[in-house]
């Protein structure tokens, strides 16, 4: 099973990303390593355009709910652990 298939299998589940959130638009690294957050879709990065990413950039994207607000980060096997 690829890391995609994955991240898609375990939709509705939790993700804990182990590493910092990194933002573009100037607001940089968000200081919350091992946020744990709701899995709501994944998919290959080309598929969309994602607006922030865990430390390592890899070929999938995972949709997630961070704070109560759904965001599409760029997520890598390394720096993830499915719950």
């Amino acid at each position: 099973m690829t890391f995609l298939e994955q991240l898609q299998a375990h939709k509705g589940g939790l993700i804990q990303l182990k590493s910092q959130l990194y933002w573009y638009g100037g607001r940089g690294y968000d200081g919350n390593p091992g946020r744990v957050c709701l899995i709501l879709d994944a998919a290959a990065s080309a598929a969309t355009k994602p607006t922030a990413r865990a430390c390592s950039i890899a070929g999938a994207v995972a949709y997630l709910l961070l704070d109560g607000s759904p965001q599409w980060v760029w997520v890598a096997k390394e720096d993830m652990e499915l719950l």
